[in-house]
Formats: structure tokens, sequence, C-alpha cells
């Protein structure tokens, strides 16, 4: 079948368009992306009208695609810039109300979940214990576990493009500033290291998300035209040497670089703050790249369900006792 898959991000918001079958490996078919950096259009807690009616916009647009690309299902789904506005299910029913397309709010929780079964199917049972980062424009998501549904999933408010916006004044910023962020963000990430740490040792440590991608690369892992089957890591020394240049550039001249997206240039310097802290926090000394995370995983377990009623330990938002969003291919 064709899935499509949206998600609206606090950064873009992204439709994946994928044939699959249960048991299949998905194969990507289009990719569609609009950056409306939503979480910069939040006011006084609230998602502004002007940010409201581009999200619509991007939305029809997005389920336009999807119906012409011959998808039978849409899969909707948005993260932190919605689930922490104060008008969220306002703008929710205008989006429902406008385009008929239902989003589902995911909580960090959720998004860890989703991913982590994304990087285990993709590295399977072999790699044992996999522990997972994944860095957002949000949100940090960590989640550790043996099996496909993780022993501990854990979301914190500390991810590039918030931590840009409310603590990092210039471009570049200054080292007073990188300095006063590096101590907030070791404060926060302490007590979420030692619950994950406490759920045992891992195997395998994983990085997911543009962010980790982009660092990799600086580092030195091979670029995105080698294949998304290359083997990429980032390790520990090697992304103090990347933060090292990096935090000295302005935006316009980190966009310049291979491997950073120009929409995401000014917020790298916090991301990399954010991946360095929590390597050491973890004691991570080697990150491996996944190219599948949250929307592969909403995917996959999707595929799961085809036909198959579901027993999970926790009902999975997206696609668990829920009326699946058909489109009229009609229309």
């Amino acid at each position: 079948m064709r899935l499509g898959v949206l998600d609206v991000g606090s950064n873009t918001v992204h439709l994946l368009v994928v044939d699959a079958h249960r048991g299949g490996h998905p194969d990507p078919m289009r990719s569609e992306k609009a950056q409306l950096r939503l979480a910069e259009q939040v006011e006084d807690g609230r998602l502004t009208d002007a940010g409201t009616a581009r999200l619509i916009r991007a939305v029809a647009r997005a389920k336009t695609i999807a119906a012409t690309a011959g998808c039978v299902e849409l899969l909707g789904f948005a993260t932190s810039a919605l689930r922490e506005a104060d008008n969220s299910a306002e703008v929710l029913a205008r989006v429902r109300a406008e385009t008929d397309v239902d989003l589902r709010v995911l909580s960090g929780a959720d998004e860890a979940r989703y991913t982590f079964l994304a990087v285990r199917r993709w590295y399977g049972w072999s790699a044992g214990r996999l522990l997972v980062l994944d860095i957002g424009g949000g949100s940090l998501e960590l989640a550790v576990g043996r099996d496909e549904d993780p022993e501990v999933a854990l979301s914190a408010p500390l991810a590039a493009g918030r931590l840009t916006r409310g603590r990092l004044p210039g471009d570049p910023p200054a080292r007073h500033h990188i300095e006063a962020l590096t101590d907030h963000v070791d404060r926060i990430i302490a007590p979420i290291a030692r619950q994950i740490r406490a759920a045992g040792p891992y195997d395998l440590a994983v990085g997911t998300s543009k962010t980790f991608r982009s660092l990799a690369r600086l580092a030195g892992a091979a670029p995105s035209a080698a294949g998304p089957r290359v083997r990429r890591t980032l390790t520990d020394a090697g992304l103090r040497q990347v933060f090292g240049f990096i935090s000295r550039m302005a935006a316009p001249d980190l966009a310049g670089l291979d491997g950073v997206s120009p929409g995401r240039a000014h917020q790298l310097v916090a991301g990399a703050l954010v991946a360095g802290a929590a390597m050491r926090a973890l004691e991570i000394s080697e990150l491996n790249i996944c190219p599948w995370a949250l929307r592969e995983g909403v995917i996959l377990h999707r595929l799961d369900t085809l036909g198959v009623p579901t027993d999970s330990r926790r009902p999975w938002p997206l696609t668990d006792r829920q009326p699946r969003q058909v489109l009229d291919l009609a229309q």
C-alpha cells in the first residue's frame, strides 16, 4: 500500500510518501517539505494567526500531494511546537475543519518510542540494547531498551531551535552566552541521564535527526549522496573539534558548509551543544547515525497493525484504537 506521513514539527511540515507492506521495507517515493518555523511564530504561548494560516495552507497542500501520489492513507502528527502552544486545540480544530486532516499531537515520550522502533528495525536484534538520542527543533528525546518498545522513553525541553531563540543571542553567539547555556543544559540533562543509566548498560548508542547528521558530516562522515546504508558515526572528539569552529561562525557562513541546511544553520551551535552535553552525561564516546527516525517509526508501526489487532503494553497514539485518515482519491 502507499502511505503518506505528515510530520508537523517545530521547523518544517514534512510529507513522506512510501510504498510498503506488512513485514516489508518502506520504500520512499516522494518527500516534500515546507519550512514554516512554527516554534518561532508562538507569541505569549499561542501560535499566531499568521502561523496558523501558514500551517493550514501547508497541510492542505500536503494532502493534495498525497492524494495525487496515490496514498490510500495519511497519518498526520504534530510535535513540540503545537504540543506546547496554549491554543493547540483551537489550531488543530481549524486544521481539521479547513483541510479534513486530523493531526494527532504526540507526547515527547511517544516521539521517543516511535523513533526507537525505527532505530531498532534499522539495526536489528543483533545490536543488543540500544540507546537512542534525537535532537529536534523543540525537544530532545532519549530512549533505551532491548526490545522494540523501549524500557525508558524521555523528553526534555533541550533542542536546537528552542535554545537558540531563548539563550543564544548574537550571530555568532558570545562566549559567555555559550558558557551559560552549557551550564544550563548540563543541569537539566543530569537527572535525565541518571534515569537512562539506571535502566542498565547499552550495547549501541545511536543518534537520529538532522542535527546529528549535520554534525557527523562536518566531522568527516560520508555525504548523503553516498546513500543511507553507509556507516556514519560521530565521536566525542570529532564533535568537540566541530564545535570549536562552528561556534565562531555566523549563520550565513554555516549555511555554506556541506551537510548544513540553510534553514537550520542558525541553530546548529545550540544543537551541537546539546549533543555534547548528552554524550558527556551518558558517557558516549561514539554515536552511530541512523537514517530512520520518527516518521519511519510511525510507518513501521502502522504496517505492523494492518489487519491485525494490536496488543501493545501501551497504545501507540497514531495507530491504535483510532479511525484512519483515508484520502478520497476521487477528489
